[in-house]
């Protein structure tokens, strides 16, 4: 009986593990079905799909399959992707979408990327949407992209899916009129991804100088925060400049400024930038404020702007030319309130087994990556478009979602001072996904509703090397 008792109790154990690898561990476990899926328009040349299939068995994908479709019917396509998943009776660990199409078709991914979140045999594992340019005015080959991508697999296979990527963002960057092309990834990944054999929480060596940023020269931190009529504006403000200066940055701090302010501040800040007599390490840039509902900032004076002009603007200053710049983003982007998604149902024999999860925001647990595609929305430059290497943009809230804030601060500064400020030495593309998980943890009962809603972050990056804020 004891026996029975040890053994049924070390079934338990090894199966709340497995639920619980990635709060305990900050890594996704993987550990079930991994299937991919391949959408690409007419003419498609047969060396992009070879590659893409060499990838997906690089990353020990099990299951593969490609269909031709017009990129109008890809929605179509996906969602019949979904009812397979969901019609499968062994579990699913990763699932891996890459479409394929000629450049400039894919400008609104968006409703795609929703669909596969839909999918409920996936609900809480990690989605890859790999957005590939084809044909004719490509900016970046898709297959020496692929190439790099597999090769890579085979010599880090204890990286993490965004060491990759950074890694590879680097090799495949170029140069052209002065401006640097590079791809664009766009996470809301909860934790580390490895796809490898490895084990993902082997201990890995001390990467050399030149896989990180140089931040041995000057940093500058400009903060542009609407304070009225924002309660709880002020505290993160207080605790986000002190996190700034604790980590050396030279810090201006302006607030309630108008939409036009905006402007004025950020060209300041650049003129600051290029006085400075030498090097510049690394910009970071914060911008609180209301949001309109297509994402808009409101300054002071209820007018809008479009932050990713901003960090348009903001990429083009020479003295950063290679450098880091980090924007952070707090502010609504729309006016959805998401309700999360609660754990799947299990028969009543595993339910017992169960370790309670908390529901799930509708957008977490997805990383797309934009090799060459024009625009991962509607507004904002184009990812991959010149001009956008080295950049880092965190969003408190997904697309056409609320960013939540009470009297206390809001719960993206917040988390990401309390978090920074215990591992500051860490890479910050880790930490940051990090504060991701800790927000999505978290249950917000806003002032118009009585349910609880949840809320994620939206990271997108083009840097080619890791960021250490303090080393």
């Amino acid at each position: 009986m004891a026996f029975l008792v040890a053994g049924t109790l070390q079934a338990a154990a090894q199966v709340a593990d497995a639920r619980d690898s990635l709060g305990r561990k900050g890594k996704y476990s993987v550990q079930g079905l991994r299937v991919a899926l391949t959408l690409s328009s007419p003419g498609v040349p047969a060396a992009t799909v070879a590659a893409l299939e060499a990838v997906f068995q690089a990353l020990g994908f099990e299951s593969w399959e490609r269909r031709d479709a017009l990129v109008q019917d890809f929605l179509r396509e996906l969602a019949l992707f979904r009812k397979q998943l969901d019609a499968l009776q062994s579990p699913v660990g990763c699932a891996l979408v890459a479409l394929v199409a000629p450049r400039g078709q894919l400008r609104q991914p968006r409703q795609l990327v929703q669909e596969l979140s839909c999918c409920e045999a996936l609900q809480g594992c990690p989605k890859v949407v790999l957005l590939l340019s084809s044909g004719a005015g490509a900016a970046l080959e898709p297959g020496a992209f692929l190439a790099g991508l597999r090769e890579l697999c085979g010599r880090r296979p204890h990286w993490s899916l965004l060491q990759l990527l950074t890694e590879l963002f680097c090799r495949v960057a170029e140069e052209s009129a002065g401006d640097i092309r590079c791809p664009v990834f766009q996470s809301s990944l909860r934790g580390a991804l490895c796809l490898t054999s490895e084990e993902p929480w082997r201990p890995e060596a001390e990467p050399g100088p030149g896989a990180q940023y140089d931040m041995s020269g000057a940093r500058a931190a400009l903060l542009l925060a609407v304070i009225r009529d924002r309660p709880g504006a002020e505290r993160d403000v207080e605790a986000l400049g002190g996190l700034c200066q604790a980590l050396g940055f030279e810090t201006t701090l302006r607030t309630d400024p108008t939409a036009q302010a905006f402007w004025e501040e950020l060209a300041q800040f650049q003129e600051q930038l290029d006085t400075y007599r030498g090097p510049v390490s690394c910009a970071l840039v914060a911008l609180m404020a209301h949001g309109g509902p297509q994402g808009q900032l409101l300054g002071a004076d209820g007018q809008e702007v479009q932050p990713e002009a901003l960090v348009q603007e903001l990429s083009r200053c020479g003295a950063l030319r290679g450098c880091p710049k980090v924007f952070l983003l707090q502010a609504c982007r729309g006016g959805n309130r998401d309700a999360g998604k609660g754990p799947k149902a299990l028969p009543w024999y595993r339910r017992w087994l169960w370790v309670p999860q908390p529901a799930l925001p509708s957008h977490a647990d997805v990383l797309q990556v934009h090799a060459d595609a024009q625009g991962s929305s509607c507004s904002g430059p184009a990812p991959g478009s010149s001009g956008q290497a080295d950049v880092l943009t965190v969003y408190a809230a997904a697309e056409g979602c609320v960013a939540y804030r009470d009297e206390m601060g809001s719960d993206f500064i917040q988390t990401l001072v309390d978090v920074l400020r215990v591992d500051p030495g860490r890479d910050l593309l880790e930490l940051l996904t990090e504060v991701n998980r800790r927000v999505c943890e978290l249950d917000v009962l806003g002032p118009d509703c009585d349910e609880p809603r949840k809320a994620c972050l939206e990271i997108r990056s083009s840097l080619r090397r890791r960021l250490r804020l303090r080393v």
